[in-house]
C-alpha cells in the first residue's frame, strides 16, 4: 500500500499546502481510509485522538468542495467545543492552498447571537456540536439542504454524552443522498446501529495497533478461604482498574465483599437482585459514569450490564456453571482494550480447575498475589464524579444544555465532561473529581432553558 499523498490524485492546491505543513506520508488511518473517501464512499474508521483522522475527512471534504457554490456542503458533528474548535483549525489549515474557503464553528457554551449573524453571512463547511446544531435548525438559521459530505467524529463520546436524540434530529435535516463519515475510537453495538441505519455499505478501516485479539489477560490465584477478602485487595491494589466487577456467587456474599472493600476505602457498590429498582439505575449510572470504580455483583444481576470496556473482572469463586465463566470474562478486554481477568479459588473449589483447563483449552498455572506490603494502601478514588440536575425531557433539559451550561464562561473544559444522560424528570453527568466544585457551581448557579435547576452530587 502506497503512503504517499501525492499518489492519491487530491486538487493541486490541496497538494502543494501539504507540503509546506510538513505533511508527506500519510498515516496508516489515511493510507487505509482516503482512497474510499476520494472515491465517494461511505467509511467507518476506527482510530484513536492523534492517529490523523482529521486530516483523512478534512481533505475528504475539501477535495469535492465548489467554492463557487456559497452553501453549506460539509457538516462536521463532534462531541465537545474543544474537539469542534480543533477540527475547524486543522481544516483550515488544510484549506489554505484553496482559496476562499469559509468555515464556521456552532458550539453550546457559546452566545447564539454572534453565530446567527456568522451564519447569515454564508460558510462552506460548518463543525459542530449536536445540540447547538439542532438548536439553530429548530431556529431556522441553519439550512443543510446542500450538505454533500456528513462527519460523524468520535462517534462513541457522543452517543456516551446522550447525543442520539440530537443526532437523529440534525439527520432529518440532511439529504438522504450523501457521504457519511463515522469515526470512532470503539467500536460498540450502538456505533454498529447507528452505523446500519445512517450508511450506504461502509467500507470499515482499522488501525491495527487499536485491535489486538489477545485482548484479555487471565490470571488464577490459589488461596485459602480465610485469605480471599485480603488476595481481592491487592489485586485491586496492585491493578488499581477504573472500572472493575467482582462476581460473586450469592446476594449474600455481594453485599459483604462490598462492605468489605468500603470498609477499607474502595468506591465500590453491589448489584444483586435485592436491589429497588430506583437503587439499580443509580448504581449503574455511577459505574457506567466512572464515577464508582468497582461494582460487586452476582451474574444474573450483571446480565443486563451496558458496559463497553471494563479494565477488569476478578471472580471472587470459580463459579458453579463453569460456562459462565467464559461469559464474565469477556466482559473485559472489549472495544480494543486490553483487560485483565483474575480467578480466585481455593482447595475445595480444585475439582473444577481440570474442567476449566478442558473448556479454555489452556492449562492453569496458579500465579502468585501482589506483594502484601500493597495493604499498608488505602483504596482509590475514581477518576469522575456524577452529579444529578433536577430536570430532564420533561422540562425540556437535553444534553447539550448541560454541556453547554458547564463548558460556557469560567467553566469546566469539554474534555473533562464524561457521560450524560438525561431521563424524564433528571439527569446525571459525570465529570471529572478535580472539577466536581466548579462543575457544581456551574449547573447550581447558571440558568438552563431560562431557570435554575437543583444539583447534587450522587453517591
Amino acid at each position: 500500500m502506497t503512503t504517499q499523498f501525492d499518489s492519491l490524485g487530491l486538487q493541486a492546491g490541496l497538494l502543494a499546502n501539504l507540503a509546506t505543513l510538513g505533511y508527506h506520508s500519510m498515516t496508516p488511518i489515511q493510507a487505509k481510509s482516503l482512497p474510499p473517501i476520494l472515491a465517494g464512499q461511505d467509511v467507518i474508521g476506527q482510530g484513536k485522538t492523534g492517529s490523523g483522522k482529521t486530516a483523512a475527512f478534512g481533505l475528504g471534504l475539501l477535495h469535492k468542495l465548489n467554492v463557487k457554490h456559497y452553501a453549506i456542503q460539509a457538516l462536521v458533528l463532534c462531541p465537545t467545543r474543544e474537539l469542534a474548535d480543533q477540527v475547524a483549525k486543522e481544516i483550515r489549515r488544510l484549506a489554505r492552498g484553496v482559496e476562499n474557503v469559509k468555515v464556521l464553528t456552532l458550539c453550546g457554551g457559546m452566545p447564539l447571537g454572534p453565530q446567527i449573524g456568522s451564519l447569515e453571512h454564508g460558510a462552506h463547511i460548518i463543525v459542530g456540536t449536536p445540540g447547538r446544531i439542532e438548536e439553530h435548525l429548530g431556529k431556522g438559521t441553519l439550512k443543510l439542504e446542500h450538505v454533500n459530505t456528513l462527519v460523524l467524529d468520535e462517534a462513541d463520546r457522543m452517543l456516551d454524552m446522550g447525543f442520539q436524540p440530537s443526532l437523529d434530529a440534525i439527520l432529518e435535516h440532511v439529504p438522504a443522498h450523501r457521504q457519511t463519515l463515522l469515526f470512532s475510537a470503539t467500536f460498540p453495538g450502538r456505533i454498529q446501529a447507528i452505523a446500519g441505519r445512517v450508511m450506504q455499505d461502509p467500507v470499515r478501516v482499522e488501525v491495527e495497533s487499536i485491535h489486538d485479539n489477545a485482548s484479555i489477560e487471565q490470571v488464577f490465584h490459589k488461596v485459602d478461604d480465610a485469605d480471599r477478602m485480603k488476595a481481592l485487595r491487592l489485586l485491586l491494589l496492585q491493578h488499581r482498574p477504573e472500572s472493575a466487577v467482582i462476581f460473586c456467587n450469592t446476594r449474600a456474599e455481594c453485599q459483604d465483599v462490598a462492605g468489605e472493600l468500603q470498609r477499607h476505602g474502595f468506591s465500590v457498590l453491589a448489584l444483586h437482585g435485592d436491589l429497588e429498582q430506583k437503587d439499580r439505575d443509580q448504581t449503574l449510572v455511577r459505574f457506567a459514569s466512572k464515577s464508582v470504580s468497582v461494582l460487586v455483583a452476582t451474574d444474573v444481576a450483571a446480565r443486563g450490564l451496558d458496559i463497553d470496556a471494563l479494565d477488569a473482572v476478578i471472580n471472587f469463586h470459580i463459579p458453579r456453571d463453569l460456562e459462565v465463566h467464559v461469559h464474565r470474562i469477556g466482559r473485559t478486554g472489549r472495544a480494543g482494550s486490553k483487560g485483565i481477568a483474575c480467578t480466585l479459588y481455593s482447595d475445595k473449589e480444585s475439582h473444577k480447575v481440570p474442567q476449566l483447563e478442558k473448556l479454555l483449552n489452556q492449562k492453569i498455572e496458579p500465579a502468585p498475589l501482589p506483594p502484601m506490603n500493597l495493604l499498608t494502601k488505602p483504596g482509590y478514588k475514581p477518576p469522575m464524579v456524577t452529579l444529578q440536575v433536577d430536570g430532564g425531557k420533561k422540562q425540556k433539559v437535553r444534553p447539550g444544555d448541560i454541556l453547554g451550561a458547564l463548558t460556557g464562561d469560567d467553566g469546566i473544559a469539554g474534555s473533562d465532561v464524561g457521560k450524560i444522560q438525561v431521563n424524564d424528570n433528571w439527569s446525571f453527568v459525570a465529570v471529572r473529581r478535580s472539577e466536581a466544585n466548579t462543575a457544581l457551581a456551574k449547573l447550581g448557579q447558571g440558568k438552563m432553558k431560562g431557570r435554575n435547576f437543583r444539583v447534587r452530587v450522587l453517591g
